[in-house]
């Protein structure tokens, strides 16, 4: 790894640099970081919070408190736009679809998307008169003038690298954001909260998803939305093992919390919502050798004609494991991995890399068990 360079020193994204920029803040250490980064390198900082919803979490009622406060700490202005409509409508409509269909969305990224950097940017060109917006996330951008695109790269920190989340964002939006803390270690992170004395900079660490955080688990989100159906658990030959309250509850890879003993330990395999039941099987049953992808962006490559040997990232906390992908005439792909993986989970993302450079990503799609092997 390069050494880490000082957070003084400029921040680019390979296009010509501008010297007025609105920060999202959430509240949060990074994101606080991030604005105090940028300030004081001379930036012309404007702070953004975006209201996304009622209750706790750092997106909401606390962090919006943190939020103004750092701003007046930092002697920067600081706006409140309310995104509660946009947010119930992407993202809470999103996953109760989602759930209720027995997919297990992935709220990250559709947020990044529909909720924060595009609705940002389009807030700080029409009203702030501000064309570069930046974030804590933890990636970097860099232009190649030889394919005239912006390209997404993992973060210099790995633990923390969120580009996984950010792979459908668009070029435009590449275009203008800036992420300070790309090159940055979290450890360094704190210790420029530090030095600038900034309020979060002792603040823990979100660990749950906003809407967990806010609703105190994602059962009792759920049960705001869903109404319990009960159902079976069966083994893979249609044998009941146990009962449950809804598919919901559950997704492809769990083993805790499923209630049965059992000589081996079972794992959910597939959630059957025409039949309401829950399959589970050994670790063995739980794997997958390929599968279908849609709703695919090309980030830092544009969409290729022919089959490409790529490493492949189906889970936030999963390793990126070799697989090579499979164009379709309708615009989604087929991954075939070089070696079988468990709980591929549709609704959550597969993001494609090649070393750090995020090529793109999309969708994992919910499909028949006897899908044929398609190259």
């Amino acid at each position: 790894m390069s050494p880490t360079p000082s957070p003084f020193s400029t921040i680019s994204n390979g296009a010509t640099p501008s010297r007025k920029v609105v920060v999202g803040l959430s509240g949060g250490v990074d994101s606080s970081a991030a604005a105090a980064i940028l300030h004081h390198q001379g930036y012309e900082v404007i702070g953004v919070t975006l209201w996304l919803m009622k209750g706790k979490g750092q997106c909401c009622s606390d962090g919006m408190i943190d939020a103004a406060a750092i701003c007046e700490e930092l002697g920067i202005i600081h706006h409140i736009v309310d995104m509660r409509n946009v947010f119930q409508t992407e993202i809470i409509d999103y996953l109760v679809s989602g759930y209720g269909s027995g997919v297990t969305p992935l709220p990250c990224s559709q947020c990044n998307k529909t909720v924060k950097f595009m609705p940002m940017l389009q807030y700080a060109q029409s009203e702030l008169g501000c064309h570069r917006i930046a974030t804590g996330h933890y990636a970097r951008i860099q232009f190649d003038p030889s394919c005239g695109r912006y390209q997404l790269f993992r973060a210099v920190d790995r633990r923390k690298d969120q580009s996984y989340f950010l792979y459908d964002l668009s070029q435009d939006v590449l275009a203008h954001v800036l992420f300070p803390l790309g090159e940055l270690t979290k450890s360094v992170t704190r210790e420029i909260a530090i030095h600038y004395n900034l309020r979060t900079a002792n603040k823990p660490e979100s660990q749950d998803l906003c809407l967990v955080e806010s609703s105190g688990s994602m059962r009792s989100f759920l049960d705001q939305y869903l109404a319990p159906k009960p159902g079976t658990i069966v083994d893979e030959q249609g044998q009941i093992l146990g009962h449950h309250e809804g598919i919901q509850y559950y997704t492809i890879g769990q083993r805790k919390g499923l209630g049965i003993a059992h000589h081996e330990p079972l794992y959910v395999t597939r959630l059957d919502v025409g039949r309401n039941q829950v399959v589970v099987g050994p670790r063995s049953s739980g794997q997958s050798q390929q599968c279908g992808v849609h709703r695919v962006n090309w980030l830092s490559i544009p969409p290729p004609d022919n089959p490409l040997a790529t490493q492949v990232q189906v889970r936030y906390q999963a390793p990126a494991v070799p697989a090579t992908l499979i164009p379709q005439n309708d615009g989604n792909v087929r991954l075939i991995f070089d070696e079988p993986q468990f709980g591929v989970t549709p609704g959550q993302a597969a993001v494609f890399y090649q070393d750090d450079r995020v090529l793109g990503g999309g969708i994992i799609l919910n499909e028949p068990d006897n899908l044929s092997l398609k190259l």
